[in-house]
Order: structure tokens, then sequence, then C-alpha cells
């Protein structure tokens, strides 16, 4: 139970930050918000012999954060419903994104999940295209 209500928190957080307070991340600046994409879709999943397989509610919320220097903080959530062998289950992805050098940045994500036993962290490199 408190695992669900601190990710509404962070959600309700990203989106109150991302639209509300929005300031421009302007070069000079030290402190700045950009909001990049905020958004909620909802599905109805069906497989492709057109048996139904439960909705889907989906989170994402890209916004670029300048402390000092730029990084992009990334949230995405799936929650799902009568989808899998649960009843409801859930992944979760929060990244901290760093850019090196255009197209090239550092990526952390902590991936929390009703699949996985205890949190999985992740680090890498991220190529855009």
């Amino acid at each position: 139970m408190l695992k669900v209500a601190a990710v509404f928190l962070l959600i309700f957080l990203c989106f109150f930050c991302g639209r509300v307070y929005s300031l421009p991340a302007v070069e000079g600046e030290v402190f700045g918000i950009m909001p990049i994409t905020n958004e909620v879709s909802l599905y109805k999943n069906v497989d492709d012999d057109g048996d139904e397989r439960g909705q889907t509610v989906q989170i994402i919320s890209i916004n670029t954060f300048k402390v000092w220097t730029d990084f992009n903080v990334e949230f995405t959530a799936d929650f799902n419903w009568d989808m899998s062998y649960l009843k409801r289950d859930h992944y979760i992805e929060l990244s901290i994104v760093k850019p090196l050098v255009p197209r090239v940045s550092l990526n952390y994500q902590r991936i929390f999940s009703s699949f996985e036993d205890k949190p999985v962290n992740q680090f890498g490199l991220r190529f855009s295209f």
C-alpha cells in the first residue's frame, strides 16, 4: 500500500512540477525546468486471436532539469488489470539521463515491477537517432 501511495505521489509531483511551475531551462541560468512530455494513456488489451487481455494505464513524464547542468528525469509506468497471471501488475522505470555530447547520454534507471522480487538498477549509454 505504501509503495502504491509513493508511486502516485511521484506521478503527481512530476505532472505538477512539469505543468504548473515550468520554467524555461535557459542558457546561462542556474536552475530551470522544461517539460518535454507528460502523458497518460488508457488501453484495452486484446491478443491476436481477439481474446480480451485486460486494461492498461500508461503514464509517461519526461522533463529537463537544470541544476548547474542539464539532465532529464524520466518516469514511465504501466499499470495492468487482468492482463497476466496476476490480477494486477505493474512496471515502473525512474531514469536520470545526462547528455554527454549530441546524441549520446549516460543513463541510470531504477525499475520496480511486480515481475521481480526486488528493484533492478540499470546503468548504460543512450544513443539517440
